[in-house]
């Protein structure tokens, strides 16, 4: 499943390369930067486990006239992979963009992603070495996991970006059910506009 994942960042990050050579028609932006993987949020049970960064990158496409009535998101295609070797992971979704002030935005999005991470111990409860593992693993309890994110983007010029954007994953119990740890993500990236 590893390769796999890596595979699909690797696809995504390829993608960004020769965005630039893609129809001006069908790529909106692409985006590009680093994450701080497991942050403390609200519950810090789980913060101190696969700490370390990740290189996480967006592509995103040109809102289809059929998505008006929902503000009209830009559909992605988006991968991130952890320098660490933990949880990496790829998926795709809908991604919205709001002004707030003069080149300021507000860009929340929604997807879903397939990562690479742990779902469970793989020692039955009660061995000593399922404690150790779980003291150094976020278990995600499903392959599949929705992927929720809130940004602050601000516009240098009329092609460059850079934005704040802060990343949650989870199955929420609708796409799994049990063990659910999740994974808070903080970071920076820079956008590339080609509109």
């Amino acid at each position: 499943m590893r390769r796999y994942l890596f595979a699909s960042v690797a696809a995504v990050a390829s993608a960004t390369a020769f965005a630039g050579s893609a129809s001006a028609d069908l790529v909106s932006e692409v985006r590009l930067g680093i994450m701080q993987e497991n942050i403390c949020v609200l519950d810090c049970d789980n913060a101190n486990k696969e700490p370390g960064q990740s290189l996480n990158g967006d592509i995103l496409f040109h809102s289809p006239d059929f998505l008006g009535f929902i503000w009209s998101p830009k559909p992605y295609v988006m991968g991130s992979a952890n320098f660490q070797g933990e949880t990496s992971f790829g998926g795709v979704g809908l991604h919205w963009s709001f002004p707030v002030a003069k080149s300021w935005q507000f860009e929340p999005s929604f997807g879903y992603v397939i990562h690479d991470g742990e779902l469970a111990s793989p020692y039955p409860d009660g061995d000593p070495r399922s404690l150790a593992f779980t003291e150094e693993h976020v278990l995600l309890g499903s392959r599949d996991l929705f992927r929720t994110t809130f940004g602050l983007h601000h516009d240098i010029n009329e092609t460059w970006g850079v934005e704040i954007m802060y990343e949650h994953l989870s199955h929420g119990q609708v796409l799994g059910n049990g063990r659910n740890q999740g994974l808070d993500n903080l970071g920076v990236r820079f956008s590339y506009s080609f509109e």
